[in-house]
């Protein structure tokens, strides 16, 4: 991978390997939180700075310690532990700076840290064997297209309260129908890059 652009990489990781849509990883949250946009875009943008710090700081730890030292067995565990001081951090960012946010995403905000997209980015990054530069591309990138998904859903779904639904469809039903249809969207631009 080290011939791959970070802007093509970037780009993929909000497209073509988007890491809801093409890989399904953090369907919990983004189905749950997005069902007013406020939120969704809230937690989105947290989602995306949590992404992009883990995906520097899970690189630097695991070529510039585990790898060295033969530790490459820890990472599963290094990794969360990174994870969770970042989201640690940025709970109480948000809790000082918007308090309505923070009541909003409520349980949400502290579960970014279990959220399983933001691990697989490490992962991904980490079996891939990408550079500093496209570990940060690739973070940015899946948190924008994580972002760009939660933020679309919402919208679909404050639409879709407006309208008449049957009974049987109403609640997560129709949100696995939308979600469908956007994975298939999504899916749709996988020929263009392919980042495997």
């Amino acid at each position: 991978m080290e011939g791959l652009s970070p802007w093509v990489l970037f780009f993929a990781a909000i497209f073509t390997g988007n890491i809801l849509l093409t890989y399904f990883l953090g369907m919990c949250s983004f189905l749950s939180v997005s069902k007013q946009l406020k939120t969704a875009f809230g937690l989105g943008l947290a989602v995306t700075f949590v992404l992009t710090i883990t995906a520097a700081l899970n690189w630097l730890v695991y070529w510039y310690l585990l790898d060295p030292l033969g530790l490459e067995y820890l990472r599963y565990i290094v990794f969360i532990v990174v994870i969770a001081a970042s989201v640690q951090l940025l709970e109480m960012f948000i809790e000082r700076y918007s308090e309505s946010l923070y009541i909003n995403l409520g349980i949400f905000l502290p579960l970014i840290t279990v959220n399983c997209a933001i691990l697989g980015v490490s992962l991904f990054m980490v079996i891939r064997k990408y550079t500093f530069i496209q570990s940060v591309a690739f973070g940015v990138g899946s948190g924008i297209g994580w972002l760009i998904a939660i933020v679309a859903m919402a919208g679909i779904r404050e639409r879709i309260n407006e309208k008449k639904i049957p009974a049987a469809l109403q609640g997560p039903g129709i949100a696995l129908i939308i979600s469908g249809i956007m994975a298939m969207a999504f899916i749709g631009f996988s020929g263009m890059v392919q980042i495997q």
